[in-house]
């Protein structure tokens, strides 16, 4: 059953909906009552509501002061405001603070009830999908190859995974204590079959690879197999044994087998050395994914091991498909500056461990050349700075001076871009404020304004809060009320013209939205000046 509660400060108003709403055939419980709303939320604190049923005028708490306490402590209470016509302007104030539903008084008790029998549907629509998220959450708890692949996509993401994030995933799948390391391996079928081009063939076989290293793979223990794509399978072996080692390739060559026999398809394996940190994991995958996809061209069936790929390779391909395009990927997405340049600083210390002088210089150079590009696509056509910056590295004689040089290069360009962006937000926000300005009078909406610049709303919403510190609503709300006072001291200007020419079509929601601004009513702020 449902339950509501009825708040008002009339008792005759209160017992008139007990009475004669026909409760339990509507589907809820005899309601709970109030006369006011700090006993409101005194019992909201001990009684378990669905429904919140609310008169709006009332002394000390009104109805929309109620609602907007009540919906931060229950955000999926339903709150339904009753009203006078001459309050008709605050159903808006009541919907902001979140309110389902809204009636004037006189009450009808046939949309009381209508109102009640909508809110009593969403009440159950949303126990529904709390049963539902419990039922899920309980189903994948339950499900370790779910869970397990989880982990294991998050793990080789790149992203890094903090040190309590890492102990809950380590206590719910129960692994051990790092002491041998890790191994991983990688299954990949070496090539897509013409016969598996439709979609349910293709599950068919993704189903069937991740199957048979489950099956061959499960008499090794802490070991954890989970699918990352439709033709791509991993394994890690957790403190994996010297006699292990031996074993687990016998069990590998199984896989290819059944998977020939099974599907006529062939896959490739690699195999990493062994790491001792997880953080490390997501590198040995891009190792792994590397050498499958560069050594599978000499032909299917095949066993990789790491530490016979060609590390110079490796790296060469880091540099050109990782390395630039994050950099360039990172600034793109305008991030947090630190990170960027930490993340070069990062990339340049690599280089010096592995690289020559002249390698370095030469990924220096092009990175450099990437960033003009960029900034030339950003509308900066400025190259002096880059020619410069280029003859700098050409004269540059050791690796120390090859870093200060980017990382000062990229420093400076993320500052201009920041110095900009903050001219453009700046720019469109005094527009924005102009617009407002000039449309006190009109009822003008945060759409209307999105939709004169052009733009999406709810990015404007959070450019304006950003630079202002107030909302749309409220900045809109206090020139208002300042223009308002402006007016106010114009003896000759009667209250009800003041709220109109502010926007404001009744004298009541004026009074209301004034006295909360200023703490006095337009007339008692009229006498006072």
């Amino acid at each position: 059953m449902i339950r509501a509660l009825i708040v008002d400060d009339e008792p005759m108003h209160i017992q008139g909906l007990v009475r004669h709403v026909k409760w339990q055939k509507l589907g809820y419980e005899q309601p709970l009552t109030a006369m006011s709303g700090q006993l409101a939320l005194e019992l909201l604190e001990k009684q378990s509501v669905d429904v919140l049923i609310s008169d709006v005028s009332m002394p000390i708490m009104n109805g929309i002061e109620l609602v907007a306490q009540a919906k931060k402590k229950l955000p999926q209470l339903q709150a339904l405001m009753i009203s006078g016509y001459d309050e008709f302007e605050f159903v808006q104030e009541a919907i902001d603070v979140g309110a389902q539903g809204y009636v004037l008084k006189p009450l009808k008790m046939e949309e009381i009830e209508a109102k009640l029998i909508s809110m009593r549907d969403t009440v159950k629509k949303l126990r529904d999908i709390e049963t539902e998220t419990q039922k899920l959450q309980k189903k994948v708890l339950e499900s370790l190859d779910v869970v397990r692949e989880r982990f294991i996509h998050d793990l080789l993401s790149g992203e890094a995974i903090s040190q309590d994030a890492m102990q809950a995933w380590s206590d719910l799948l129960q692994l051990p204590a790092l002491k041998q390391g890790i191994r991983m391996l990688l299954f990949k079928y070496d090539q897509r079959d013409a016969q598996y081009d439709d979609a349910h063939s293709r599950i068919v076989r993704s189903s069937g690879l991740l199957k048979a290293v489950q099956i061959c793979l499960q008499d090794m223990t802490n070991m954890i197999v989970a699918r990352l794509g439709a033709d791509e399978v991993v394994a890690i072996h957790i403190n994996p044994q010297l006699a292990q080692l031996v074993q687990v390739e016998k069990q590998c060559l199984l896989v290819q087998q059944m998977l020939r026999e099974q599907f006529a398809s062939s896959v490739t394996i690699g195999f990493s050395l062994i790491f001792k940190a997880w953080q490390e994991a997501a590198l040995r995958y891009k190792k792994m994914t590397f050498m499958l996809a560069h050594d599978r061209a000499a032909g299917g069936d095949q066993l990789l091991y790491e530490d016979r790929m060609n590390e110079r390779e490796f790296q060469d391909y880091r540099v050109r498909e990782e390395y630039i395009p994050q950099i360039i990927a990172l600034i793109e997405q305008a991030g947090d500056r630190k990170e960027i340049v930490d993340y070069v600083a990062h990339v340049c210390d690599l280089l010096r461990a592995e690289r020559s002088f002249s390698y370095i210089q030469a990924f220096a150079i092009g990175l450099i050349s990437e960033l003009t590009r960029f900034k030339k696509q950003q509308g900066d056509e400025r190259s002096e700075a880059s020619v410069a910056v280029w003859q700098r590295l050409i004269d540059c004689q050791h690796a120390n001076g090859i870093r200060d040089i980017m990382l000062s290069f990229i420093e400076e360009l993320l500052q201009s871009r920041e110095v900009q962006q903050k001219d453009q937000q700046h720019h469109l926000v005094g527009k924005m404020i102009d617009c407002l300005q000039h449309s006190l009078h009109e009822p003008i909406t945060l759409k209307q304004i999105a939709e004169s610049f052009q733009m999406n709303a709810s990015y404007l919403s959070v450019l304006f809060k950003k630079e202002t510190g107030k909302t749309v609503s409220e900045f809109l709300q206090e020139l208002r009320i300042k223009k308002a006072k402006q007016l106010l001291e114009d003896p000759q200007i009667r209250i009800y013209e003041v709220a109109e020419q502010v926007g404001f079509q009744t004298s009541a929601y004026f009074t209301y939205l004034f006295k909360k601004h200023t703490g006095r009513t337009p007339q008692e702020y009229r006498d006072y000046h």
